[in-house]
């Protein structure tokens, strides 16, 4: 089980976004982001070398606010043979020292557990709490329908209320706190059919 350790970061998980997803192709805003943590989970990396966390962040800088889901793979050195996007970003952990901050999606650790999450192998983790779970994160896979290799989509721009796509065979959904502090819920991941 991961440890969250109370402590700094240098720049903090906001600071790092707001530089990073402005060049996104799914951004919406037009100019520099505010992000703010609006909720989200973690999942385990058995290993225990790699954090995984599935962040919502609310950007208020537009007219409306928009939240994002950004799945995040927190590493102690470079990931090999990284696509040249994957980096977020670099920060110092005040006990873990440098940490390599990397897009989930293209983290293959952060997929595996994420599989395994769908396929009911592994439980959602608080995203704050140290050994807790997280039951308002739902997560279902019709494995009959997946032809081959389950290949589950981030859903980028969260909508409140939102549900998976007609010909969706699985996704995860989860809750978060609107900009008017409301606890809303919506689909972070889908699973396509054939």
């Amino acid at each position: 089980m991961s440890i969250i350790h109370r402590t700094t970061l240098t720049p903090t998980k906001p600071e790092l976004l707001a530089e990073w997803l402005p060049k996104q192709p799914w951004y919406r805003g037009t100019g520099t982001p505010e992000p703010v943590k609006a909720g989200g989970f973690r999942l385990d990396d058995p290993a225990g070398e790699v954090g995984l966390e599935f962040m919502a962040v609310t950007d208020t800088s537009g007219p409306e606010p928009v939240t994002y889901h950004v799945p995040m793979a927190y590493r102690g050195a470079p990931l090999a043979d990284a696509p040249d996007d994957a980096l977020i970003g670099t920060t110092e952990h005040g006990v873990l020292g440098m940490r390599w901050v990397y897009d989930g999606a293209k983290d293959p650790v952060l997929v595996r557990e994420l599989t395994a999450l769908l396929k009911g192998e592994v439980p959602a983790h608080a995203q704050s709490v140290d050994g807790a779970l997280d039951p308002t994160v739902h997560a279902r896979l019709a494995l009959d329908d997946v032809p081959g290799e389950v290949r589950p989509e981030i859903v980028r721009v969260l909508e409140a209320g939102a549900k998976a796509p007609g010909d969706a065979v699985g996704e995860v959904s989860a809750e978060w706190s609107a900009a008017d502090e409301r606890r809303v819920r919506g689909v972070f991941v889908v699973v396509r059919g054939g």
